[in-house]
């Protein structure tokens, strides 16, 4: 995934506007949208100011995964978790920790029958 497609999501899971987005870091709007067309690439400066607007990394924004993490879906899960309040936080944990159960009881249920 390019870097502009990553903004476009950001943008929109944020429901932010370009323009919106623009004015928040003085940058020019027309830069903010030749960034998601892939015309331009921020530099370091303006990538972190990025990453700190959406309280990501810049590995996410790079999609870049440096071995800490397995794929862009994960640095996803943990940018949607940092956007949510403290409760629903908590909540989601919680559904995480139920589908970690289930998937270990399906995977058991599985290898009985495999075995049999």
């Amino acid at each position: 995934m390019e870097f502009g497609e990553i903004l476009r999501e950001l943008l929109e899971a944020n429901c932010i506007t370009q323009k919106k987005l623009a004015a928040d870091l003085n940058i020019a709007a027309t830069t903010i949208g030749n960034y998601i067309r892939g015309i331009r690439e921020p530099d370091f400066e303006i990538l972190k100011l990025f990453a700190k607007y959406f309280n990501v990394t810049t590995d996410y924004l790079l999609n870049y995964q440096s071995g800490n993490v397995n794929d862009h879906n994960e640095d996803e899960l943990l940018m949607l978790y940092r956007m949510l309040p403290e409760d629903w936080k908590e909540l989601l944990l919680e559904q995480g920790k139920l589908l970690v159960r289930l998937n270990m009881k399906t995977e058991l249920t599985s290898q009985k029958t495999g075995s049999e």
